[in-house]
């Protein structure tokens, strides 16, 4: 009896410290600003490919966009688009540039608006151009 009012006191500490912890750590931890603008210390790039459902028509899959918000939500304000390129036999290819705080709030938008008239794959992403470039001209 007194080992068992021993366990449930050691298991009432650890609760209160817990529960003391995790409260001082969501008080002095920052707020992600969620409609910051994209800079150099808090950018990703994330390329998304929006695969099309080849087994119906376009017509029935832009009804299906339309319907479900697509255009209207996607993509959200504050959000750069680098590049929006349709890839034949594949679908959309879409770069964004964003803070890293909404990255959820995107990938929320699309399964929201464009799932169902696409299938989504998403790839972190760096510019790599002028890298690309000054290699390929110090090697002529």
């Amino acid at each position: 009896m007194l080992q068992a009012k021993g366990s449930w006191m050691t298991m009432a500490v650890l609760a209160g410290v817990l529960a003391f912890s995790s409260g001082v750590a969501a008080q002095t931890a920052p707020a992600p600003a969620e409609n910051a603008p994209p800079t150099a210390d808090n950018a990703v790039m994330l390329t998304v490919f929006l695969k099309h459902d080849q087994s119906r028509p376009l017509s029935e899959l832009n009804a299906q966009l339309q319907r479900q918000g697509y255009y209207k939500a996607f993509p959200p304000d504050g959000v750069e688009v680098v590049s929006w390129y349709v890839m034949m036999g594949i679908g959309q290819v879409v770069t964004l540039r964003l803070p890293a705080s909404r990255l959820r709030e995107v990938n929320r938008i699309l399964e929201n608006t464009a799932w169902g008239s696409y299938r989504t794959e998403f790839y972190p992403t760096y510019d790599y151009k002028a890298i690309g470039i000054a290699a390929h001209e110090k090697a002529q």
